[in-house]
């Protein structure tokens, strides 16, 4: 009877052992069966961004200076005047804009590689704050040049002014330029607000469509992006813009100055406006997102 007992004490104690092995062996192998690949965008081993390019065209830092429109933009991946400023950076499905000093706009002394907006193929025709609109991209800083203070610092996004021929007239202006209600800067890491306000909230409303008439109102969000990636959002309606920070950090304009912006036409514009004019400046920004509507 002992021996039977000691014999079922010792096949129970190998069952055991043989069970906390088997545990052992199943803690030690890796379970590969909820281990999921990346999905990956127009290949195995390359990504495209998804930017739809039909309603804008870009500027380039070079030539009078270059611009290019639809339909050539859309081929920008194989276009040689675009491929030094504008091209896909496949490991990571951006679109780069890259910039250095060289040819500028009639208004600035800075160049850039900056997409602007057409509602049609001429950019005539424009909306204002009562239309209402909205911009959101998803970006990043990939590289910058180093000036005497830090970083070069670079305007990413944009709305732009614009006079009718109406008011070009009416004021006698050389140009249909107007001031840009709206300039967000990345700035040794942080994204910098630039917005006008009016010198004098009681001129008439033919001195308010004077460039001298505004000023500039800076405002930093708090949160900073450094070089990593980051969404900004701009969104305007009647008397009213929004601005807002990877989807958390927002500011809001409803004032009196944004209110008095409404007799002007606007247009968005995104990209890389590089703000140093030194030799060897230079920068590029990553697009991975834009999205545009009205």
């Amino acid at each position: 009877m002992i021996k039977k007992s000691i014999l079922f004490i010792s096949l129970l104690a190998l069952c055991l052992c043989l069970l906390n092995g088997c545990k052992a062996d199943e803690e030690e192998t890796p379970n590969y069966k909820y281990i999921e690949k990346k999905d990956l965008v127009e290949g195995v081993d390359y990504f495209l961004p998804q930017i739809d390019l039909n309603n804008w065209k870009v500027t380039l830092p070079i030539g009078s200076p270059t611009e290019v429109y639809p339909p050539a933009i859309l081929d920008y991946a194989t276009n040689k005047t675009l491929e030094p400023f504008m091209y896909n950076d496949s490991t990571d499905g951006s679109i780069v804009f890259y910039t250095r000093p060289g040819s500028t706009t009639t208004n600035t002394s800075y160049s850039r590689t900056e997409l602007r907006e057409l509602l049609e193929p001429t950019g005539k025709v424009n909306w204002t704050f009562a239309d209402g609109g909205r911009l959101k991209g998803r970006l990043k800083i990939g590289e910058m040049s180093v000036g005497d203070n830090g970083y070069d610092r670079t305007i990413v996004m944009q709305i732009h002014g614009r006079l009718t021929d109406e008011q070009k007239a009416l004021i006698g202006a050389s140009d249909n330029n107007a001031p840009p209600i709206l300039k967000l800067s990345w700035q040794s890491g942080k994204i910098r607000l630039y917005t006008k306000i009016l010198t004098d909230t009681t001129m008439n409303d033919i001195d308010v469509l004077r460039t001298d008439s505004w000023t500039d109102k800076a405002i930093s969000f708090n949160k900073t992006v450094g070089f990593d990636e980051f969404t900004l959002e701009v969104i305007v309606s009647d008397g009213r813009m929004e601005v807002i920070l990877n989807d958390d950090e927002s500011m809001v304009f409803d004032d009196i100055h944004i209110k008095r912006w409404g007799v002007f036409e606007n247009y968005f514009k995104a990209g890389n406006y590089l703000q140093a004019k030194e030799a060897g400046s230079f920068g590029n920004v990553k697009y991975y997102a834009l999205e545009v509507s009205h």
